[in-house]
């Protein structure tokens, strides 16, 4: 993945994502009343910044340049770079844990990415267009790996197939397992697996031993995980499906959405997941 600052896509955002000062947004507003059709036309650019962002030439400039003249634009900029800096560092520091959140347990060609670092004010996190993601929001200091969570889930849940609305949930639950819970435990050093959307703990907690199964866990390890991420369940009750462990994501899915009448073992927590 590469981290850029573009000053088209930074400037883009500027005119067309919430103002997030009073100076942002008397020169957003002097430039609609001055340069109405401009602006307009500016909004038809977003798509072909964020594919070819190295060879992108704007049909009229007339905004652009503007900006890039405006002396508070220069601070505004330098502050991106550090923020910039700031989220490298980060990623860095973990590179090989996310590395192998792919490698191991997406097991799924990716393309590359380019994320095209705005403004933390703006609190966007924007999967814009195939292969980039437009990303500003604060870090947490208390939580700076949070960012990594943000990034890869956004990533992993637009290169993963669409489900119907009934089957999506069993997409959100298992894209949780992989990245909010079993790549945040790697990050952090301790168990995640109480984390997530409130709403899917019930099915995840059903998943859980296939989720086990799918990363190879042998089964009589599966006591020591119980016990880690304190999701208990009838070991005895569960056949080991080898096969889980030669899947990839997408393809666990598929299976869970299949087999879910026998996963889902309780009629009551099953009546409830429907709903």
């Amino acid at each position: 993945m590469k981290f850029l600052v573009n000053d088209y896509a930074l400037i883009w955002n500027l005119l067309f994502q919430a103002s997030f000062s009073e100076g942002i947004y008397k020169l957003k507003q002097k430039l609609w009343d001055t340069y109405r059709n401009e602006y307009n036309e500016t909004f038809k650019d977003k798509d072909q910044i964020l594919k070819d962002p190295k060879n992108f030439i704007p049909n009229d400039d007339t905004i652009y340049n503007i900006i890039l003249e405006n002396k508070n634009y220069e601070k505004l900029r330098k502050q991106v770079d550090k923020y910039r800096l700031e989220v490298m560092k980060i990623w860095d520091k973990n590179k090989k844990i996310t590395e192998e959140l792919y490698s191991k347990i997406i097991r799924k060609d990716i393309p590359e990415y380019n994320i095209f670092i705005v403004n933390r004010e703006l609190n966007i996190i924007d999967h814009a267009c195939p292969g980039s993601i437009v990303f500003g929001k604060e870090i947490d200091k208390k939580a700076p790996l949070n960012i990594l969570l943000e990034i890869n889930m956004n990533i992993i849940i637009n290169n993963i197939k669409k489900y119907n609305v009934e089957d999506n949930k069993f997409k959100k639950a298992i894209i949780e397992l992989a990245v909010l819970n079993e790549y945040a435990t790697s990050l952090c050093g301790k168990s995640c697996y109480l984390s997530g959307t409130p709403d899917l703990i019930g099915l995840k907690s059903w998943l859980y031993p296939y989720w086990l199964m799918y990363m190879g866990i042998p089964k009589d390890k599966f006591l020591s995980y119980m016990m880690r991420d304190q999701i208990a369940f009838e070991v005895e009750k569960y056949a080991y499906e080898k096969e889980l462990r030669k899947m990839n994501l997408e393809e666990f899915i598929d299976f869970c959405i299949r087999n879910q009448k026998y996963i889902i073992r309780d009629k009551f927590v099953r009546k409830n997941q429907e709903t």
